[in-house]
């Protein structure tokens, strides 16, 4: 397997990260602690040394995992500071919130911390980012990014605060949502910064295992979170679950072009074309659903000018162009009152 790499602060990491919020509750299923950390060990082990999000107990395994390999610096881990509430951002406040995360994860200083603000309104998420260039500075801190900030935001705070500064922005990009397409990559390529996609599977609707199949039940129970998210974006905003099995088809039709590559690996491969993505986040139930061989085989091709006007043809008989104005750009789902 030939590894793509992008460089982010003083880092190299696979473009392909491993996404741990499916340990955010036992939606995804239920797995013991040490199966988790086995399950960390053999993604390190095939070079998916990233890990990002902090959700559940994410920080605390992962920082367990870490501080028993070896050669732990080899290995990036990524959590996340998100005030969804109004904070005075102190440095005391800001401090608290660093050492938290230094704790949890084991380390001496947080790898890659990315910052989330709620109300664009208050405008102090500015000055929470200068403390946390302050502390980048005394070394608590090696690298800060984005999450879920838009365009205007991102641009703002690239300007204000300084060039390679903020590193990163993570956010939702697929075939499905396409709104980084529509002002992020101008601001990305305007002051040298990459995304982190997640969403890139829709929660694992861009697969094989879903062609041909009927419309799913939203309320039977039997779908995971993300799963429930995608699928209302994908029945609601983007188009239908009709025009979907048509875009699942063009995919297939796409893989067995370059020798039987899964829908997922196309699905991957289209994101990953985009110069102004760093890394593909895939959230993987670890223990208990992991596709880590299958995920690496989007690696080492591109998608050619045919594979991307066969993908046009479904995409422009959906919303995807309109989302930016429906829904809003990026992140602005989570800030809709």
């Amino acid at each position: 397997m030939t590894f793509e790499t992008f460089d982010f602060g003083p880092f190299t990491a696979p473009r392909i990260w491993t996404g741990l919020w499916q340990l955010s509750g036992n939606a995804w299923g239920s797995v013991p602690v040490p199966k988790i950390r086995q399950g960390m060990a053999r993604h390190v082990e095939a070079g998916y040394t990233a890990f990002a999000d902090h959700y559940g107990s994410a920080e605390i395994i992962f920082g367990q995992f870490r501080e028993c390999l070896p050669d732990a610096e080899r290995v990036v881990g990524a959590t996340k500071w998100c005030l969804f509430r109004p904070v005075e951002p102190t440095m005391e406040v800001v401090r608290a919130a660093v050492l938290e995360r230094i704790q949890r994860m084991r380390s001496q200083r947080v790898d890659l911390l990315q910052f989330h603000w709620n109300d664009y309104s208050d405008k102090r998420y500015l000055t929470a980012l200068e403390r946390l260039k302050d502390l980048q500075e005394e070394g608590l801190i090696t690298s800060v990014g984005l999450c879920n900030f838009d365009s205007v935001r991102t641009d703002e705070i690239c300007a204000q605060l300084g060039p390679d500064f903020i590193v990163t922005n993570q956010v939702q990009f697929s075939l499905i949502d396409t709104r980084p397409l529509h002002g992020m990559d101008h601001v990305c390529e305007k002051h040298g910064l990459k995304l982190l996609t997640y969403g890139t599977l829709c929660g694992g609707f861009l697969a094989d295992r879903w062609l041909d199949q009927p419309e799913p039940d939203l309320y039977a129970g039997n779908l995971t979170p993300s799963q429930r998210k995608y699928l209302d974006m994908i029945v609601k905003a983007w188009g239908s679950w009709e025009l979907f099995q048509s875009l699942l088809r063009v995919l297939r039709t796409i893989g067995d072009r370059h020798n039987g590559l899964s829908i997922s690996n196309i699905a991957t491969r289209w994101v990953l074309d985009h110069a102004f993505v760093g890394a593909v986040l895939i959230g993987v139930r670890l223990g208990l659903s992991e596709h880590a061989d299958d995920n690496g085989r989007a690696f080492g091709f591109r998608l050619t000018d045919t594979d991307n006007q066969d993908i046009d043809v479904i995409l422009h008989q959906s919303n995807s162009q309109r989302m930016i104005t429906t829904i809003g750009d990026c992140g602005a789902e989570y800030r809709q009152l």
